[in-house]
């Protein structure tokens, strides 16, 4: 895979975008994209329970960065590490979307029909529900009316903070400390081993995720 001439200036870019992003980490700018990327991990769990024959009763996302997916039925060795491989995944796949196409606008769209379309059904708390509203019509509004460049800023902006809070999140809550409650903790009682075993082994996976996403991203043409 070889680098195009129009996108070799993309690398610098996103290194400067996490650069930026790392930054203003815990700042109001930042603040409701890393509420996106807790929606989304919360989504992934409800995802990985449907596609092994459960089902979501409920998600909450609250104003302290926290989420719970109530799920029943399905598999629980793959819905409890949904969450943060999941969410890494969608946040990749939204970079190499606004990086290696040029259906910003519809991407953007899509992004808010869906996340309305899960609050409606799911989001059972105030906070989550007004948040899920909320950012749904931002991104329907600027996918619809907004320019392209804005479009591609936004997407890139929450598939880069999508990729590195799960790194953050991983290492700072399955790693550095234990939470009882965590992803982490659920799997170690499952299985085997102490919660930060998982928490590395997520981690190492997240960094190789997000490795292979970022070399995508700025190699080979973009398409229509």
């Amino acid at each position: 895979m070889t680098m195009s001439e129009n996108s070799k200036y993309q690398l610098p870019f996103l290194l400067l975008g996490f650069a930026a992003i790392l930054l203003l980490w815990n700042t109001p700018l930042v603040y409701p994209v890393k509420i996106f990327t807790v929606f989304l991990h919360e989504l992934c769990h409800g995802l990985a329970a449907v596609l092994t024959g459960g089902r979501i009763v409920s998600i909450k996302v609250t104003a302290d960065q926290g989420g719970l997916a109530t799920t029943a039925g399905g598999w629980p060795l793959l819905i409890v590490p949904a969450g943060y491989l999941g969410s890494m995944l969608f946040g990749g796949l939204i970079l190499l979307g606004a990086s290696r196409t040029k259906a910003d606008r519809a991407i953007s769209l899509f992004i808010g029909i869906t996340v309305a379309g899960v609050t409606l059904l799911f989001v059972r708390n105030l906070f989550g529900f007004a948040f899920g509203l909320a950012f749904a019509a931002g991104m329907a509004a600027m996918g619809r009316w907004g320019g392209t460049a804005l479009n591609d800023f936004v997407l890139r902006l929450l598939g880069l903070t999508s990729i590195l809070y799960a790194v953050i999140d991983i290492y700072s809550d399955l790693i550095v400390r234990t939470v009882p409650c965590s992803d982490a903790s659920a799997m170690s009682r499952m299985l085997f081993g102490p919660p930060a075993m998982w928490g590395v082994l997520w981690m190492l996976t997240a960094l190789a995720a997000a490795a292979v996403f970022l070399r995508l991203s700025f190699t080979g043409k973009r398409s229509a």
